[in-house]
């Protein structure tokens, strides 16, 4: 099998590189050699390999750049899977896409379903939701995951901004009236290979393609996630100013952002774990495990 995989460099495209290596031949690509703003470049390198399964997790992920960004927020978020998902069909191929717990506006009391209504609260939830809309009008076979909270060993992300910042200071505000769980790369990564593997071993007819929550388990919130990152970093022996005590919650209204977050990303991963017999681990193990990589490294 030929898996095209975008955004190689990105948290989930590095690790998806480790994980879909045993599966076919993989060509990861990174921004350089694949723009996913310029739609002709895009259409010609998928038309060049000529892939079995185009893998998708690059995407302009700058939330509250992208208030200001619009245009360019729109063509890869919005128009960029549904490119994909046109070629993929002319080819006879299949796509898995990531899309975000943005999509919704956070007022639902519970743990999103797949079947609730979209109602994003930013131009990076409107253009992520777009995006899936446009791979489901492809008429490619896609499997699309929802997921939040993305936590990763490599690039960019709230557990190393916080390591950082304990560094530095001895006091620290966070946001604790929004609440969902931390994902794990590593996590998104697996099942996807898991996912992966099960669909070559079935025929196209059985496969439950479709849209799916993918997201570890219980819940948290920005704030206790910090504390939790940092009480992790101090029983590695990590030196740092900050302490747990130190770290005090506000209300969103205290730390504007030009992006508003939906104050509830819970996402129900019921229909995952039940259609591919899977169990997904607690947030604090995926956390730990990228902790202790991220600490190993610095």
């Amino acid at each position: 099998m030929k898996i095209l995989l975008t955004g190689k460099d990105g948290q989930v495209g590095f690790e998806l590189q480790r994980a879909l290596v045993s599966l076919g031949e993989v060509c990861a690509v990174d921004y350089a050699e694949c723009d996913l703003a310029d739609a002709a470049s895009l259409r010609g390198l998928v038309r060049s390999f000529n892939p079995d399964l185009i893998v998708n997790p690059a995407a302009y992920t700058a939330v509250d750049k992208a208030e200001s960004e619009p245009k360019l927020a729109h063509a890869v978020n919005a128009v960029a899977p549904g490119v994909l998902g046109e070629e993929a069909e002319k080819l006879g191929a299949w796509v898995v896409h990531y899309s975000t717990d943005y999509v919704f506006d956070g007022r639902k009391p519970g743990a999103y379903t797949e079947e609730d209504l979209t109602n994003p609260l930013s131009v990076y939830g409107r253009t992520k939701r777009d995006g899936e809309i446009a791979l489901q009008r492809s008429g490619a076979r896609h499997l699309i995951f929802r997921t939040s909270w993305v936590v990763g060993a490599h690039g960019n992300n709230f557990a190393k901004t916080i390591l950082r910042l304990a560094g530095e200071r001895d006091s620290l505000n966070v946001v604790a009236d929004q609440w969902g769980a931390p994902t794990s790369a590593f996590l998104l990564a697996d099942v996807t290979a898991q996912v992966v593997r099960q669909k070559q071993r079935e025929e196209d007819a059985g496969f439950p393609f479709g849209l799916y929550h993918l997201a570890a388990g219980g819940e948290t919130t920005w704030c206790d996630y910090a504390r939790f990152i940092v009480s992790q970093a101090l029983q590695a022996g990590k030196p740092l100013k900050l302490s747990t005590d130190a770290i005090h919650a506000v209300p969103s209204s205290e730390y504007p952002t030009p992006a508003k977050r939906p104050p509830n990303s819970r996402l129900d991963t019921s229909k995952l774990r039940r259609t591919f017999g899977l169990e997904l681990p607690h947030w604090k193990t995926g956390v730990a495990h990228i902790l202790r990589q991220i600490l190993r490294e610095s």
